[in-house]
Parts: C-alpha cells; structure tokens; sequence
C-alpha cells in the first residue's frame, strides 16, 4: 500500500499511512535525523524504510510518541543492527518491555475490531522496546538543528512523548491530538488530558503546525476546539459521578460520540472512584 512523505515545514516530511490514517514523521537534519512512530507491522515498516529513503539515506534514530501498536510494531524493522537510539517516555518504556505479549494480546483484539487483516501480522510481529527513556524533557541533536522530546502529562495514555521542532516550528503530538477521527479513551486519563493538551498549546505560535497521531496535519486552532471539548468532557463525568448519574447518560451528552465518550466516562468514574485502571 504505496504512500509517500509529504514535506510540512523545512526538512519536516510527514507520511500518512492509509490503514487506520496514521502518521509517521520524519525530521532530517544534517547527517543524521528522526523518525517519529514507526507503524505496526514488519511489512508497514519496510514500506515506511523505502518511502523515507526516498527523501534522504541519512541514518536515523527513532522515536515512539507512546505504547500502541501502531506506532510502535515497526521499531524492530527500522532500528537496524545493533538497534539506533529509539526514544520514548519512562512509561512507554516500562510497558513495552515488562509486558511485550499484554500490549500485543491488546493490539490484536483492537486490530480485529478496527483493521482485522492486522490481526494475524500483529501476532507475530516481533517487539522491540526503545533504549532511551524521557522522563521530562530531552534533546535529539541532528547536526544543524535540535529537536526536543517533552512530556507534557497524561492524557491519551500514561506516556505520550511531544516532539518539538523549534526551528521549524512543528509539534509531533502523537495521539494527544486526533484529526479526522474521534480521541481514543482506551489507556486514557480523561480527567488529565485536557491540562495535557493546554500544555502543547502554550508551546505553539499561531503559525504552528501540529501533526496528530492521525489525520492531516493541523494548526494550533484545531487544537485549540479539541482541547475545548476534552475540557467539557471532563467537566461532564466530574458532575455525572457527583450525582451518581449513570455512565451512558452522562456518555449520551459528550463530546465525540456516546461510544467513544463511554469508555471515558467509565475510565473517569474509576479514577474518581479510586479504583486502579
């Protein structure tokens, strides 16, 4: 499935891959540069590899934006022999190597829900953790430009990782933001994500661009409307769980869509309720 690195900003190339309209990154700078998310296949990955290529043969480190399968299944694909410096939060690191066959018995059953032609590749696809950890903040040098890799907070999941661009002034945001398609709740923190997201946008201009997790790039007021509705989303479970409203009440007056919001609300009402997620 043939797709190509599109450039968004001064040597900043994002790549929306057709299955599940996700993106990957790619940020050259001299000699060296960055591959932010890396599919969730062998076969996806070496797509990724062949079109990147296409825009430079420099080598390159890699960055995962947080845990899921589609934006990490390729690491082992991209990383090379032995494997390039691949960046990612504490959490996602903790994750991904205390419980490889969790995160993958979790893929596959959201693959046959979303892409079931994934389901038997994500089964075998092998999983490699990444080597470098962020715990706040850290900086990628690229030779003629640094990028920085910020954690801003939980929000999509306990690990979403921030790639900034400053010189370009480009925001990688990983699954923190979501174009095209409603927020995913499943590993999420509803009650945390918008602050999360007021982070991002107090590191943008107006003339930012923002690449989601999916869909097109964006600028700073799509961010601006999504943070708006996290935030009455939020508002709404804390006043649903104050009255002991039921979670599909409260999820049929969300934002997003009652399906996607009843996994928040639930997730919501458990960290209320002090209960573990």
């Amino acid at each position: 499935m043939a797709a190509d690195f599109a450039e968004v900003a001064d040597s900043v190339f994002v790549l929306r891959y057709p299955v599940l309209d996700v993106n990957a990154t790619l940020i050259v700078g001299d000699g060296v540069a960055l591959l932010v998310d890396t599919l969730a296949t062998p076969a996806q990955a070496a797509e990724l590899d062949a079109a990147a290529r296409r825009v430079s043969r420099v080598p390159w480190a890699l960055v995962n934006t947080h845990h899921h399968f589609d934006h990490t299944f390729g690491n082992a694909a991209l990383a090379g022999s032995p494997p390039c410096d691949i960046w990612a939060h504490e959490e996602t690191v903790s994750l991904l190597r205390a419980r490889p066959e969790a995160v993958r018995r979790e893929a596959y059953e959201e693959a046959l829900r979303l892409a079931p032609d994934l389901a038997g590749e994500l089964a075998e696809a092998p999983i490699l953790a990444p080597n470098r950890a962020v715990h706040q903040e850290s900086t990628v040098d690229l030779g003629d430009r640094v990028v920085v890799l910020r954690y801003l907070g939980r929000g999509h999941t306990a690990g979403d990782l921030v790639v900034r661009v400053p010189d370009a002034d480009v925001i990688v945001a990983g699954d923190l933001v979501e174009e095209g398609a409603p927020p995913s709740f499943g590993d999420a923190y509803p009650l945390e994500w918008p602050e999360t997201v007021a982070e991002l946008l107090r590191l943008t201009t107006p003339a930012t661009v923002v690449v989601p997790g999916h869909g097109a790039p964006v600028g700073p007021n799509f961010v601006r409307g999504q943070h708006e509705e996290l935030a009455a989303l939020d508002w709404l479970i804390r006043d649903g769980h104050l009255d002991g409203a039921s979670v599909a009440t409260v999820a049929a007056k969300a934002p997003f869509g009652p399906d996607a919001a009843r996994v928040a609300v639930r997730r919501g009402y458990a960290e209320l309720s002090g209960r573990t997620q």
